[in-house]
């Protein structure tokens, strides 16, 4: 699932993978002229990944499986070229 939005913010990308809710940010940019993607994930913008992935939890429609562990990933795009971090906070 992409693009999932609330009142309390938006989340990018919504994954399971191996039983784990996987909750990536991804950030693009065509040149890192004003700084890498991964230097826009700051500590607010996690703390409102954390309450926006809080608020997808509670409404998730029924059919998904109980969620037990959850991890955040960030994905920068620059150009053409993707680069993927797992568990950044």
């Amino acid at each position: 699932m992409r693009n999932w939005r609330c009142p309390r913010g938006e989340l990018d990308v919504v994954a399971w993978h191996d039983g784990v809710l996987v909750v990536c940010e991804v950030k693009a940019r065509r040149t890192t002229n004003f700084g890498h993607p991964f230097e826009a994930i700051t500590p607010l913008k996690m703390q409102r990944l954390r309450r926006a992935t809080a608020a997808f939890v509670a409404a998730r429609p029924s059919p998904l499986p109980r969620v037990s562990e959850i991890r955040f990933d960030a994905a920068s795009v620059i150009g053409a070229r993707v680069e993927v971090r797992t568990g950044v906070a």
